[in-house]
């Protein structure tokens, strides 16, 4: 799940995306405040707005806001104020956590790019990652499937020359923490830093 709000841009509206795939074509149903956005084929749900935001939810923020069960309590609330009956299967845990590189191969279709089995504490995922410094044994920045960068990006499934990607190693750059070097590369953190954790950005490097 990913939810957004920036008032002085898009108005009093939470926007809230429940699937990271775009819809085909879209069919949307207003129930008082949601308006409620389905796949038009399969009539699944994959996002809603929240209209009168404020009314519902206090935020401080413009831009990603973080999913917590405060806000999901809210949410649900809303929904049950305007009629509207949406399952939200909400998953908590943090997006962007430690990982070690357990292996680093080059990828068979590009040579700028390796293939990388990251543990990141419950799993080990695939991601393909482009950075010239990018080895195995280091630990590093993991960006989860359902992450949104600071730049607004959001990290999906993906392909990259035919090699199947499962999130994202992160420079400094990317995690937008001040003073961050410009040269390409990935952020290594420290050997202590503990795999699976959450991943919390410093004020600056």
């Amino acid at each position: 799940m990913i939810i957004a709000y920036n008032k002085p841009y898009v108005g009093d509206i939470l926007l809230v995306q429940l699937a990271t795939e775009s819809i085909v074509k879209t069919e949307v149903e207003r129930i008082g405040d949601f308006a409620i956005l389905k796949e038009e084929a399969t009539n699944e749900v994959k996002a809603f707005n929240l209209f009168n935001a404020s009314k519902y939810i206090e935020l401080d923020v413009q831009g990603p806001v973080e999913v917590t069960p405060e806000i999901i309590e809210k949410i649900e609330k809303a929904m049950i104020e305007n009629g509207v009956d949406i399952s939200l299967d909400v998953d908590f845990t943090p997006k962007f956590v430690v990982g070690y590189v357990e292996e680093k191969e080059k990828h068979p279709n590009a040579d700028k790019l390796s293939v990388c089995k990251v543990n990141v504490g419950e799993e080990t995922l695939q991601i393909v990652c482009g950075a010239p410094n990018v080895e195995a044994g280091q630990k590093v920045v993991v960006a989860k499937i359902g992450a949104v960068m600071p730049s607004g990006l959001v990290i999906k499934h993906s392909e990259l020359r035919g090699v199947a990607s499962e999130g994202m190693l992160c420079s400094a750059k990317e995690l937008a923490i001040p003073n961050a070097p410009s040269a390409k590369g990935i952020l290594v953190l420290d050997e202590n830093a503990e795999v699976g954790s959450a991943f919390v950005a410093p004020s600056n490097l």
